[in-house]
């Protein structure tokens, strides 16, 4: 019999820790290869660790609530045989060694005086300036007093410029030394804005504490308006040849590619025509540096059956077909409420849409998705009286219409571009070919 250590694995291109939640297998049970371990959490979705040999849990390395790196040991199997360890480990300098050393030292102490911490004051995952901070860096911060306008001034080594656990040690043995302590530019909100109002209770109020997806939308979303000045502008678009050709064409597309043909992809195939014809809607800011993004990366605003919503991220959606365009929304849609996502489907997007028409809403202000500019609502399809111009003239007819409430960053798009926009997405819409082969 052997022994092998089992590494927390790289599960996104960006992500490069994960917090264990819990262990599905308990010391001395019996695993098979690939066989569900544990289930951890990043800082984009929540997803099971298979194991990666068949045998016996020997040792439970990582505690539940532990943040573990990418690479770092969380367990040991025991197997049959000679173990024969595949997985590659990246070699540290000393320098790193020292780091990494440190870094775990100040995780510990951080941990242990978490609820009684001298210093008082806490970091939070998302900053007002929208920077997100790991829960390692969170930790270290907090350990040595560091302030949320130090960190937010700190530059960043890591993925869009994301400080690391290297970046604040280098800073905390800097300012130890007798550096210049980095100050960001005091908001100019007032304090008292930012403070909770309180909440009375009564006998029959309930306490429900919210999980940790819900506490990371919340941050996210606060973020979101600090970071963005958000304007809103609505279009209303006759989807009447849509809503007439969908019904002709569902039925033999069901049956030839096994899909559903619904509304969302031909929706989406039309806001991105219109992207193609604005692409400074397609932008990310950067300071004072704008961003022009070249893939076309639609997130797609999923609601979860626990409540919560995800943004899984359709990658070049300019490039596929509305066959491909289906198949890619019924697919992520489907993996979306099964919680099996990979971590790099829910990054990189360019631009969000949001479905609230499946809600029965025939409008709304969603807000927008950082680092992106602009977000639009898709409301519920109804049938309405409309005047009809004809060529004998004026009459009432029945048609099928719907709201467009386009969401964007007042900073870096105007109304005359954001309104230009959604109008251009309503006219692909409306003068869609009735006689289009799927």
């Amino acid at each position: 019999m052997a022994t092998i250590e089992m590494v927390m694995p790289k599960m996104g291109e960006s992500v490069m820790e994960g917090t264990v939640l819990s262990w599905l297998k308990e010391v001395g049970e019996t695993i098979e290869e690939d066989e569900s371990l544990l289930e951890v959490a990043t800082d984009k979705v929540d997803t099971e660790i298979p194991a990666t040999h068949a045998g016996v849990l020997k040792e439970i390395l990582a505690k539940e609530g532990d943040v573990i790196e990418v690479g770092k040991p969380i367990a040991v199997i025991e197997i049959e045989g000679e173990a024969t360890d595949t997985t590659p480990v990246p070699e540290e300098t000393p320098e790193e060694n020292n780091a990494v050393e440190k870094a775990e030292e100040l995780l510990e102490t951080a941990i242990s005086t978490a609820s009684a911490s001298s210093n008082g004051h806490t970091v939070p995952r998302t900053s007002e300036s929208g920077k997100f901070y790991s829960p390692l860096v969170r930790s270290i911060a907090k350990e040595e007093n560091i302030s949320v306008a130090e960190l937010d001034a700190i530059s960043g080594s890591g993925q869009d410029g994301r400080v690391t656990k290297n970046d604040i040690l280098s800073y905390v043995k800097t300012r130890k030394e007798g550096g210049q302590t980095l100050v960001a530019p005091a908001p100019t909100m007032p304090s008292a804005s930012h403070a909770p109002v309180p909440v009375s209770l009564g006998g029959s109020d309930e306490i429900i504490e919210m999980d940790r997806m819900r506490k990371m939308i919340a941050e996210r979303m606060v973020a979101s308006k600090h970071i963005s000045p958000h304007v809103t502008s609505f279009v209303e678009a006759d989807v009447t040849k849509i809503v007439a050709w969908r019904n002709k064409v569902k039925n033999e597309f069901h049956r030839r590619e096994g899909e559903k043909l619904t509304f969302t992809p031909i929706l989406i195939e039309a806001i991105v025509k219109a992207i193609k014809d604005f692409p400074m809607i397609n932008i990310q800011v950067d300071g004072n540096n704008i961003i022009k993004k070249g893939p076309i990366n639609i997130g797609m605003a999923t609601a979860l059956p626990s409540g919560n919503l995800i943004v899984p991220v359709i990658h070049n959606a300019d490039q596929l077909s509305l066959i491909g365009l289906t198949k890619k929304v019924n697919d992520l849609a489907i993996r979306a409420r099964d919680n099996k996502l990979k971590p790099d489907e829910l990054q990189g997007g360019t631009y969000t849409v949001s479905n609230v028409g499946s809600f029965g809403n025939v409008m709304g202000t969603p807000i927008i998705v950082q680092p992106q500019v602009a977000i639009m609502a898709l409301g519920a399809i109804q049938k309405k009286p409309s005047v009809i111009e004809t060529p004998e003239g004026d009459m009432i007819g029945i048609r099928s219409k719907m709201f467009l409430s386009h969401s964007y960053d007042h900073r870096v798009v105007d109304g005359a571009l954001g309104g230009m926009f959604v109008k251009k997405v309503a006219d692909y819409l409306e003068a869609y070919d009735l006689n289009r082969e799927i």
